[in-house]
């Protein structure tokens, strides 16, 4: 085998190495909590990760955040902690899921945490009894794309380290 195919093959190696840690934990860094699909796509925190749920600085002033610094988001629709975004819903708006007890980060009152089930038996974090969610279109920490959105039946709102909507944006 000559050099030249020797590096050849090595590359095509790395590649697939690099494409493989590239498909791992469902993008965004931030893992993916398995499951039906109503959380297929809902983000977990990871082991290690720090804080569940933290205040970030964005446009709308400090709003509250995922560990990864991603705004989170409250539906309309939620009646109480039962979640109301499943499905289809849940993919652009993944809930914040835990396997444990969240954590407050920074400016965040932890008697405010809290856990509801999913209708798949998954567990979603809530904070001053709203469930959380995440915003696919926000692909970077502190964007707030989704805030005032109209998306699945009802509006979507960043929340204060009040646990409140932010109506301005």
């Amino acid at each position: 085998m000559s050099t030249r195919s020797i590096l050849a093959a090595g590359l095509v190696a790395l590649a697939v190495v690099v494409a493989g840690c590239g498909s791992s934990g469902g993008g965004g860094g931030g893992g993916v909590y398995g499951g039906s699909s109503s959380s297929a796509n809902a983000t977990a925190p990871s082991p290690g990760s720090g804080p569940s749920v933290k205040l970030a600085s964005t446009k709308l002033g400090n709003v509250l955040a995922d560990a990864q610094g991603r705004t989170l988001y409250l539906f309309e629709a939620d009646k109480g902690p039962m979640s109301a975004c499943d499905g289809a819903c849940a993919s652009v708006w993944p809930p914040l899921m835990t396997t444990g007890k969240p954590t407050a980060g920074r400016g965040v009152t932890a008697s405010k945490l809290g856990t509801t089930k999913r209708s798949d038996g998954a567990t979603e974090i809530t904070y001053n009894g709203h469930p959380l969610y995440t915003y696919a279109g926000d692909s970077a920490p502190g964007q707030t794309s989704g805030q005032g959105l109209d998306d699945y039946g009802a509006e979507w709102y960043a929340l204060s380290a009040t646990g409140n909507k932010i109506d301005n944006g």
